[in-house]
């Protein structure tokens, strides 16, 4: 198995305001996955939703601070 590099949250983060929004994202992703798991599936969803956002399947949407 290749041994593949997680993400840090400064490389996740790059470009936005706030890690408590990188948390809150991803635990709401990791819920909508785990609730489309099978219960013997061995996946953990946080992982997925890691992945989810490190590939860009999802961003997180930040008010403009300037207004």
């Amino acid at each position: 198995m290749p041994n593949m590099r997680r993400p840090s949250v400064d490389d996740m983060l790059e470009g936005k305001q706030s890690k408590y929004a990188l948390v809150i994202v991803v635990a709401k992703r990791a819920r909508q996955i785990a609730d489309t798991l099978p219960e013997d599936s061995k996946d953990k969803p946080v992982l997925l939703a890691i992945d989810d956002f490190k590939n860009h399947k999802f961003d997180i949407l930040e008010p403009d601070i300037n207004d």
